[in-house]
């Protein structure tokens, strides 16, 4: 069992507890189940704007304790000063350390479209991920089938919120080019072995159709990556560990972005 067949297993596991412990009916009812709709893709189409979708990341399978030692909210506050054009927040608790408190916590100090990464495999993670204030939730194609993808889709447009695909290979994107979906998201990281390619981006971008917002996730750490990148198509770039293994990630990513802007 790779490392995503384990993680999918116990999401399953966990789902089941969640929603023996919260109905969908009582999650209807959270006042942040009525959060407007905040564009992702509006938000990554604006000029004026960095491009990056920054995440808040405790720790990761691959890398283990990145920075547990920040409060979120601090963080959340400081990219958005910074200039980041949406953040991405994890929730998953065993392997990423996350909360739903964490998402809740970012939604009352950002106005940015806010992301919620997760292994999403039930429709009640997604009415849940509305009832905690994401305006974006991620499908992972690699653990989705293509009818689960159309399906969980179709409930979250339904929901006012916006659908990142998350590829890592052509078959994966050719199979889920559905009209539900707003973002194609491409992860440079192997989700079964966890190793890091910007090539993956690169040898995508032109099989991805002009409807999409092309999104680029993991491995970047360069300004030169960035406008490789944007001179392919992307417009979005997901960002997490780069910044989140300093002590000040909104300061680091402020002078990424003063770099990026002198050299755009």
């Amino acid at each position: 069992m790779n490392i995503l067949d384990h993680i999918i297993a116990h999401k399953q596991q966990e789902v089941n507890l969640r929603r023996s412990r919260k109905g969908i009916k009582e999650l209807e009812t959270s006042p942040l189940f009525q959060t407007e709709k905040i564009s992702l893709k509006s938000h990554l189409l604006n000029p004026d704007k960095s491009g990056i979708i920054a995440e808040h990341k405790r720790k990761s399978p691959s890398k283990g304790i990145i920075n547990d030692t920040l409060q979120l909210e601090d963080v959340v506050k400081g990219y958005q000063e910074a200039g980041a054009s949406a953040i991405s927040v994890l929730t998953d608790v065993d392997f990423f350390g996350g909360s739903d408190d964490d998402l809740m916590k970012a939604r009352q100090v950002t106005s940015l479209p806010l992301l919620r990464k997760d292994f999403i495999i039930d429709e009640y993670q997604i009415i849940e991920a509305k009832a905690l204030g994401a305006n974006v939730i991620l499908l992972i194609a690699a653990c989705l089938s293509p009818s689960q993808i159309k399906r969980f889709a179709t409930l979250a447009r339904s929901l006012s919120m916006e659908v990142l695909l998350e590829v890592h290979s052509e078959n994966e994107l050719l199979c889920n080019l559905i009209e539900e979906v707003d973002c194609i998201g491409v992860n440079n990281r192997n989700l079964k072995d966890f190793t890091v390619s910007i090539d993956t981006s690169l040898t995508l971008s032109s099989k991805i159709p002009e409807q999409y917002i092309k999104i680029s996730e993991s491995g970047i750490d360069k300004i030169e990556t960035i406008l490789l990148l944007k001179s392919v198509g992307y417009n979005g770039f997901l960002i997490g560990e780069n910044f989140m293994k300093t002590a000040n990630p909104g300061q680091s990513l402020k002078e990424f972005v003063i770099q990026l802007n002198v050299k755009h």
